[in-house]
């Protein structure tokens, strides 16, 4: 039986190329083609953001889009930023650091204490979550329990993604179509990790809605687990 724990209601949401990108490249910043999208798009990015309490992304995503992670396009409350980052190795310039938002940093028991303090100095609380490396459901619990956050939207990037998915912890899925294919073996797809072994590993979707934003298209699906 799958332990039922304690944590928000979670969305995925990111734009995608019809070939399943996120960027140009590895190692290029998705908001290259994020300015792509539709205004309207744009709109439902940021409304989404502010219906949820806490908006997650990777540590790497940081070091490359460095983005800020707020409410702008939309009246709403800019929702919490979560940043897992095992040894507390954010940049201490980052933008998700500032004071547009509140931030949390997650890190492990491992990382150094004076990377912790400075994070701390810089106003950002610090969650522990994990001897040596981010526990990603020990930090779901966390958020849930001590935070308040009941809905989580992530924004990726594929390594995130993967971990999330593989820990059973994303309900559903939102997909903003761009029209472009950009190709590449190694550019980042919506998910990244491991390679699986047959297709009785894949993780199964339930369309349930599609639609038109502006000139965009936008799916959206609930995740189905198969019991464990």
């Amino acid at each position: 039986m799958t332990q039922t724990i304690s944590r928000p209601h979670i969305l995925m949401m990111s734009e995608i190329t019809a070939d399943g990108k996120l960027t140009l490249r590895k190692g290029a910043s998705s908001k290259i083609l994020m300015k792509y999208m539709a205004h309207e798009t744009e709109l439902l990015l940021h409304t989404t953001r502010a219906e949820c309490d806490a908006i997650m992304v990777g540590a790497n995503t940081i070091r490359i889009d460095n983005s800020f992670l707020t409410v702008r396009y939309v009246k709403g409350k800019s929702p919490l930023r979560v940043i897992p980052s095992s040894m507390a190795d954010i940049p201490l310039d980052a933008n998700v650091l500032g004071p547009d938002a509140p931030t949390a940093i997650a890190v492990c028991e491992a990382a150094p204490t004076e990377r912790i303090a400075a994070i701390r100095e810089k106003g950002a609380s610090v969650i522990t979550a994990g001897k040596t490396h981010v526990e990603l459901p020990l930090l779901m619990k966390i958020l849930k329990e001590n935070f308040g956050v009941n809905r989580l939207m992530i924004e990726g990037g594929p390594t995130l993604n993967w971990h999330m998915l593989h820990d059973r912890l994303v309900d559903e899925i939102r997909l903003i179509h761009l029209p472009f294919i950009v190709g590449g073996a190694d550019t980042p797809s919506l998910v990244g990790g491991m390679h699986i072994n047959s297709e009785d590993e894949m993780i199964r979707l339930d369309l349930k809605k599609f639609y038109l934003c502006g000139s965009n298209l936008v799916s959206e699906f609930d995740v189905l687990y198969t019991k464990a």
